[in-house]
């Protein structure tokens, strides 16, 4: 089968629609049960897990930690939690691999680590592809999705998806297995 990558001119949110085609097709065509996705306040996983609901997906929607903007609070919505849960998704809610106690660390000693180095060299093809990675590990170590196999991963600049990769999974401790397999669609700037 000849694939194509999908180059959008622009990143962000508008790319979403188009995001969740190019997820559909490439689900179907290769037989890709398990899907990850990035989501911030719920908009990009509702929509995702309404419409991929009748695939038999193991879709997991994976959402920045409690406290990541400010104390004592969680940008998912409540609205958007249920509809997600309504369709059958699993959400996933924990510490991000690359942005954690390194980055506390950093901005107390003005230091560079290794994951902040790891995080900053796979933004060399773009936030969303970095974020992909992340988000694949974080499931995998929560048992969310089987190591080893090919999954689907959805992420995007800021909100919204433009990002969409084909990652052999592996849980963090085996970061340097998680392989980048294809990369089926990106933002070109």
């Amino acid at each position: 089968m000849q694939k194509t990558v999908t180059y959008f001119e622009k990143n962000g949110p508008d790319n979403t629609g188009d995001c969740l085609e190019i997820v559909k097709k490439t689900a179907v065509e290769l037989n890709c049960r398990n899907i990850v996705v990035a989501s911030t306040n719920g908009d990009t996983g509702r929509l995702f897990a309404e419409g991929l609901k009748d695939l038999n997906t193991n879709l997991v929607v994976v959402t920045h930690s409690q406290g990541f903007k400010e104390p004592n609070t969680i940008e998912l919505t409540d609205e958007a939690r249920e509809a997600i849960k309504a369709a059958g998704a699993t959400i996933y809610t924990g510490t991000m691999i690359t942005h954690s106690i390194e980055t506390s660390l950093a901005k107390s000693f003005s230091g560079v680590y290794p994951t902040l180095l790891v995080a900053q060299t796979l933004r060399i093809f773009g936030q969303g592809t970095k974020v992909c990675c992340e988000i694949v590990m974080m499931a995998a170590d929560a048992g969310l999705i089987p190591e080893g196999e090919e999954v689907i991963a959805v992420a995007g600049t800021g909100h919204g998806a433009d990002t969409v990769t084909l990652l052999k999974t592996m849980p963090s401790i085996r970061f340097l297995d998680l392989k980048v397999l294809e990369i089926l669609a990106k933002p070109r700037g």
